[in-house]
């Protein structure tokens, strides 16, 4: 699968590989800018994988790319998610870091076409824009990618491959993806069951750095609860799991304390959060064992969040007074309005990120004409230059100030007005009524 989204002409590279190419014919030029990649949209985990590069990796790859392929700038992101190269040079040599890619990783380049996507200019800057800020995420929103993307953007600094139009791209995307953030709602919900077991904590008990939590279980939704705990500031984690070992392991992760699933009874009162998801058959905390705890606690409030199925916390533990327990069910309810929401805000999002690229690509069409008026300008100074020198002659030379003037005045206005006269006479010609306008706007009448 190749994806040509915005695409207006395809050009068909002798590798097979096909090529987007976006309605700017006027800026196909040596600085094009171009997003060439993999994503978990495009291609599956395993080719995801062969294709990623190691952090160690990546100096080399972006030396490789500056001087083997000549390539004025570059930056290399790589995540479990995507492997995406931004680079900026001429239009041909898109398909020179095609087959580099490919070598580069010992792959073959039929291994690579179905899955691959190449973006150029306002399409490259839209993709990358709308990455940074957490569009093109498998979790819509989430906010790791922009410091991935940072990350990757200081390695090509210190690589020295970013150069000014790039800096210039990249700092205006961060500010993009900053606006994002605080203008939009893409954030503010919680769209996995995990994050939304701990935003719920954080909303009952506001900070979580003096919150103690118990965690039953040790597998990937614990593992990612725990994350998402440390990351709110919870310092004071426990984990219970039937093998010890693996309980060990997970708490290394998060300098927690270990328990057996036969302590938890005797330890459960110590826990203000309680949040379980085993493979168990049956319940591992009851409605008695937490009653007890309570009573140990002197009725001190439990939030209590079972995250299996089936489950691992009784459903009569609802009845008790001071116990607050929410299922996945719960949690499902609320993750689906998050999305809802998040889909709404990435619709504000978008425009602003469309805003964005639209800007920077007007900054980019200023700095390529720029050269255009630099040019003019000095051609001008040098028929000044050259005609004062030449009046300068006369005078020194004893010819009358009024003629020497004259002939300076009517030689420098001539050669001047030369140029801009023959191509007004050539747009008059055309008899276009955006022509007669331009004319207009050009000799100011």
């Amino acid at each position: 699968m190749v994806l040509y989204d915005g695409l207006s002409a395809f050009a068909f590279l002798s590798s097979g590989f096909f090529v987007q190419f976006a309605p700017y014919p006027d800026m196909i030029q040596v600085n094009t800018i171009f997003a060439l990649g993999i994503n978990h949209k495009t291609a599956p985990v395993a080719l995801r994988e062969k294709l990623a590069f190691a952090p160690e990796q990546v100096p080399d790859a972006l030396h490789q790319l500056a001087s083997k392929l000549e390539i004025s700038d570059a930056v290399i992101l790589s995540t479990c998610n995507r492997t995406e190269l931004y680079f900026s040079g001429a239009a041909e040599q898109a398909e020179q870091v095609l087959h580099w890619l490919a070598g580069f990783h010992q792959l073959q380049l039929t291994e690579l076409q179905q899955h691959l996507y190449l973006y150029q200019q306002q399409d490259a800057v839209n993709h990358l824009m709308r990455v940074a800020a957490g569009l093109d995420s498998l979790v819509l929103g989430e906010p790791q990618i922009l410091g991935q993307v940072k990350q990757a953007y200081n390695q090509s600094r210190q690589a020295g491959t970013i150069n000014p139009q790039f800096e210039r791209l990249f700092q205006k995307t961060f500010a993009v993806a900053k606006a994002v953030r605080t203008e939009t709602e893409i954030g503010a919900n919680a769209v996995s069951v995990a994050f939304a077991a701990v935003s719920l904590a954080k909303q009952i008990f506001g900070k979580l750095e003096k919150v103690r939590v118990l965690l039953i279980g040790a597998g990937e939704t614990i593992e990612l609860v725990a994350r998402h705990l440390t990351e709110q500031g919870a310092t004071s984690l426990s984990v219970a799991n039937r093998t010890y070992e693996r309980a060990e392991a997970l708490a290394r992760q998060f300098n927690a304390q270990v328990l057996t699933l036969s302590q938890v009874p005797a330890r459960l009162h110590e826990a203000d959060i309680v949040i379980s998801s085993t493979a168990s058959t049956l319940p591992i905390v009851g409605k008695g064992m937490v009653e007890q705890a309570l009573k140990q606690r002197k009725h001190k409030p439990m939030f209590l969040v079972d995250l299996a199925v089936p489950r691992d916390i009784e459903e009569q533990v609802t009845e008790l007074e001071d116990a607050y327990l929410y299922t996945v069910d719960d949690l499902q309810t609320i993750v689906a309005e998050n999305l809802n929401n998040r889909q709404q805000a990435a619709e504000q999002a978008g425009v602003l990120v469309q805003s964005g690229s639209a800007e920077f690509m007007q900054w980019l069409q200023l700095q390529d004409k720029a050269d255009w008026l630099r040019d003019y300008r000095q051609r001008c100074e040098e028929v000044k230059t050259e005609l004062l020198s030449r009046a300068q002659k006369q005078l020194a030379a004893g010819q009358e100030p009024e003629k020497v003037m004259a002939e300076l005045a009517n030689k420098l206005s001539n050669r001047l007005m030369h140029s801009p006269t023959r191509t007004i006479r050539h747009l008059l010609q055309s008899e276009q009524p955006e022509s007669t306008e331009l004319v207009k706007l050009l000799i100011d009448l």
